[in-house]
């Protein structure tokens, strides 16, 4: 299947590079108007296409763009400055820009959830755009942690500094659709045990849609979505380019490089990316080192490219390969002291086990009890005028491998190995627009297959997917309104034959079988089940003022039950979790309503966003209880949990305020508190409250309130110097699913953070990024609502009254930026 969509993708990408028109490139330096310092990472625009680019770290810009375009004009704008237009001169190239300055936070634009580039203040689902300038100078362990840092409202459920799944408003997993580069991500996402398979060091920048985006995306983007976009060659100035990214942690001693060169010229673009992290087992101050919670991380990308006056065509590929241990949580019950498994079934004694060595928790290798995880990724986008209009088309192959380690007698028997093949695709037409109407009608969907391997436990079947969704969209913009809404129908189909297991003799484990086998057990009956569904949404905004405006939406959202709420029936090894599916789920339908406004001027920005969402046929999981009320474990620990399905209720909201005095620039003050409540509407539920009324996974009140002051310097190497303080304030978490102890009561907690980054000049025209940031500086113990890992603890009569596993404790961390 591969190599017919490698050979699609050849010939579509050879066929878009035949035809050439005429083009000339505009280039331009910006600049500060006042201290005539270059202004970096500045948004260059044109208006009349869906493109544009960033400035480099010197103020330069160059611009690809068709003299078909008629009187083009291109927009500037950026963090602390103006906006500002021009309208480029048939007989002119070059320019030098002069911004004013400004202490208005940006007005973003943004390409997710819309079909053109569209101001955010325009479009009326709430949405936050996170800049290169901040992912660059955040130093988390991973790409949805360093979004978590700056996006009020999306939280991550953890298991271990690598592992963290995004949540929006309280929902996750297949609710919270993730896009690379337009592509959906396909990875097994309704698990617990790995995170998202992307080179974070080849992040450039993202934006996150806080609200139901089924009307373009289809199911699993309920919640909200996630895009993220690599990094693209800046200049066209047929010379290499490069970028070199070096981090270290002390919590965990992760050591992290990644590498970028890219080329480009007025047609032709190449980029090459690599990266590798390593870490030991994180530490805090209850639990020190948390045993099989270190890992090693391999990435590699290609890209090649070709940009026509018309548009352009982009040829990627990306490698993601990571090796990282399985935590269990097994301990000595009166020292808590980590132990490990060596013995299998009725042999493994949990108390018993032997203790792990302090050599083994201070180590960078890999133990045998450990998970491997490869995702390879080949994709085609392009992009093209036609005529007045445009259309946009990817298409691409993604494969999943996920093999867990979980036999200590056969540490190379892999206890669950599957691989998962996915082919997505999506066109979209832009027409031309008329009379203040833009609209577009597209395409999109995935073709999916996912079969076990040699593999010894099997908590889903093998199986087919089919999904296709179309949609209709369309906006008016007229003076202050601005008004946009859809509709899209989407059906998706899944089969899997019966699936039988048997007991291999050599091994005594599990293997998959078939009906022939006379000791075969039925675990999977065949299935075959098609779901459909109707979404859309309506929403405007108004903008009272330069400095108020107003946005307001209702969107209907459709979500296919996945794979594992409907199929699974059996041991997830990583996850420690017998899960138990149902086959007569039906699917999730959400209403939810959405009221935002915005204020701003010189000395202060302020946004509130509030929502309101009901779901139909809402699915989520529960522990499974004895006759007393306490989970059911098996030998080794692990908890069996029933899917369940209910109505539900959601609702909260976001609120974010900063002040940055226009007299004192580069000054900023910024706050955000977060909140959501979640409700089952069953009805034997109600005024139950922890026994069943509460929704689980719900992240408490947070509020983070942060200061930052970024000086500027013409003297000597140092060019700007930014401090930063903050506090994250996280409420106790009382509203929580205690049936069956599915969830405990999680106390509040507090915790301070501090940070410098500083840009220093190395020779003339390059400058080194650095950032030192201290994170829980006072080395708090404290356990998050949404880790995972404070479920971990196998003896709850460990008199040290101490329960699961802690969070991180103190962590200093480096980040150094080279460009070249």
């Amino acid at each position: 299947m591969l190599m017919r969509i490698s050979i699609l993708l050849f010939i579509l990408y050879y066929s878009s590079t035949l035809s050439i028109a005429q083009q000339r490139t505009i280039s331009g330096t910006i600049l500060d108007a006042d201290t005539k310092a270059a202004i970096e990472f500045c948004n260059v625009l044109l208006s009349q296409e869906q493109k544009g680019t960033l400035t480099d770290e010197n103020g330069k810009f160059s611009l690809r763009i068709a003299d078909t375009i008629n009187r083009p004009i291109l927009i500037f704008q950026t963090l602390g400055y103006q906006q500002d237009r021009l309208q480029i001169s048939p007989n002119r190239n070059d320019y030098l820009i002069f911004l004013k300055s400004d202490s208005v936070v940006l007005e973003d634009i943004v390409i997710t959830g819309v079909t053109r580039a569209t101001l955010i203040r325009e479009n009326p689902i709430s949405i936050t755009t996170v800049s290169p300038k901040e992912i660059e100078r955040t130093t988390e362990n991973n790409v949805i942690d360093a979004l978590v840092k700056n996006v009020p409202g999306l939280n991550a459920v953890k298991t271990g500094p690598n592992i963290s799944k995004p949540f929006i408003h309280g929902l996750g997993y297949n609710r919270v659709l993730t896009l690379y580069d337009g592509i959906r991500q396909e990875g097994q996402q309704y698990g617990d045990e790995h995170g998202l398979e992307v080179d974070d060091y080849n992040i450039d920048r993202a934006e996150v849609i806080k609200g139901p985006a089924s009307l373009l995306y289809g199911s699993d983007a309920i919640a909200g979505v996630i895009s993220l976009f690599p990094k693209l060659p800046k200049e066209n100035d047929s010379k290499i380019h490069g970028r070199l990214v070096t981090t270290y942690h002390t919590n965990n001693n992760l050591i992290g490089n990644g590498l970028n060169l890219n080329y480009a010229d007025d047609h032709f673009l190449f980029a090459l990316g690599g990266s590798y992290k390593m870490a030991k087992n994180y530490r805090n101050p209850i639990d020190g080192r948390v045993y099989l919670t270190n890992f090693n991380e391999r990435n590699f990308s290609a890209l090649a490219g070709y940009h026509s006056t018309t548009g352009y065509t982009h040829l990627n590929f990306t490698l993601y390969d990571n090796h990282q241990g399985i935590p269990d949580g097994s301990r000595d019950a009166q020292t808590r002291k980590f132990t490990k498994q060596i013995f299998e079934g009725d042999d493994d004694d949990i108390t018993t086990r032997p203790f792990v060595t302090d050599i083994e928790l201070n180590s960078y290798k890999i133990p045998d009890l450990s998970q491997h995880i490869q995702h390879y990724r080949l994709y085609l986008h392009s992009f093209y005028a036609i005529g007045k209009g445009d259309i946009d088309l990817i298409l691409g192959g993604q494969q999943n491998i996920r093999r867990e380690f979980t036999h200590p007698t056969l540490p190379r028997q892999a206890g669950m190995y599957m691989q998962l093949n996915t082919v997505n695709y999506g066109i979209r037409y832009n027409a031309p627009k008329f009379t203040n109407i833009e609209t577009a009608v597209g395409m999109n969907g995935m073709l999916q297959n996912n079969k076990s391997k040699d593999a010894t436990d099997f908590p889903i079947p093998d199986y087919d997917l089919y999904d296709v969704g179309t949609y209709l969209y369309t906006k008016w913009k007229k003076e202050r309104w601005s008004i946009s809404g859809g509709i899209r129908y989407d059906l998706r189909h899944i089969r899997w034959d019966d699936f039988y297991v048997g007991i291999n003799p050599q091994t005594d484990f599990e293997q998959k079988t078939d009906a022939n086998d006379p000791k075969a057990i039925l675990q999977f009956p065949s299935y075959r089940k098609t779901f459909h569904g109707v979404s859309g949404s309506i929403g405007a905004t108004f903008r009272f003022s330069q400095n108020l405006s107003l946005k307001t939406n209702i969107g209907r959202a459709y979500r296919s039950p996945n794979i594992t709420e409907i199929g699974s029936n059996g041991l997830d090894p990583g996850a420690h979790i017998i899960y138990l599916g149902n086959r007569n789920f039906r699917p999730e339908f959400s209403l939810q309503e959405d009221l935002g406004i915005s204020f701003k001027n010189k000395d202060i920005s302020a946004d509130a966003s509030f929502f309101n969402n009901n779901i139909q046929n809402f699915i989520y999981m529960a522990a499974v209880a004895d006759i007393n009320g306490n989970p059911i474990l098996d030998a080794q620990g692990n908890r069996t949990y029933q899917y369940q399905q209910s109505e539900a209720h959601l609702f909260g909201s976001e609120i974010w305020f900063a002040i940055h005095p226009q007299r004192i620039k580069g000054f900023m003050w910024s706050n955000s508190i977060s909140v959501v409540y979640g409700i089952n509407k069953n009805p034997i539920f109600e005024g139950k409250g922890i026994e069943g009324e509460y929704l689980p996974l719900m992240p408490p009140l947070k509020l983070v309130s942060s200061m930052e002051y970024e000086m500027k310097s013409s003297l000597g190497k140092l060019i700007s110097c930014t401090p930063r303080l903050e506090m994250e304030v996280n409420d106790a978490q009382n509203h929580y699913l205690g049936l069956s102890n599915t969830e405990t009561f999680t106390p509040g907690y507090t915790l301070f953070n501090i940070g410098l980054s500083a840009e220093i000049k190395y020779n003339e025209t390059h400058a080194v990024k650095v950032t030192l940031q201290a994170n829980n500086i006072f080395d708090k113990a404290y356990q998050s609502h949404l880790n995972r890992l404070k479920y971990f603890e196998y003896f709850s009569h460990s008199t040290s009254g101490h329960l699961g596993i802690y969070d991180m404790g103190r962590n200093i961390s480096i980040k150094l930026i080279f460009h070249f």
